[in-house]
């Protein structure tokens, strides 16, 4: 039986919020742009709620960057660039992998691949702009 939730006026800024913005947000950074607005919220409501989202599938979590949880408005399938100088992360628009790749992560685990995630690692254009 699926659950039913309350309507909540934190709830709905919270998803709002992380909707608002593709700058794929922390718990903090969320916390900090609703808090003016929302006294009484407290940093254990928007973990709370971003874990429910991600769970629902509502929003994505792009694991861990820089020590911080980063969340992802998107949910269709697309990649990541994180700038390993600002920590900053930029969609990447969906692309094809040879299906060889995916036969030899299968081949080399012995399991069936059903999916795949794709992150890469570098410079942003801001950061690789001051390092010429």
């Amino acid at each position: 039986m699926e659950q039913v939730r309350k309507h909540s006026r934190k709830r709905d800024a919270i998803l709002r919020c992380v909707r608002s913005t593709d700058c794929h947000p922390t718990a903090d950074w969320v916390f900090s742009r609703l808090k003016p607005e929302i006294p009484d919220l407290s940093l254990g409501t928007v973990y709370r709620n971003l874990a429910m989202f991600k769970e629902e599938g509502t929003i994505l979590s792009l694991g861990v960057v820089n020590g911080l949880e980063r969340f992802d408005r998107r949910i269709d399938p697309h990649s990541h660039l994180i700038c390993q100088c600002c920590s900053r992360v930029v969609d990447v628009e969906a692309m094809d992998l040879p299906e060889t790749i995916c036969q030899e992560a299968a081949r080399q685990t012995g399991g069936a691949i059903t999916g795949w995630k794709l992150q890469f690692v570098g410079l942003c254009d801001k950061c690789k702009a001051t390092q010429k």
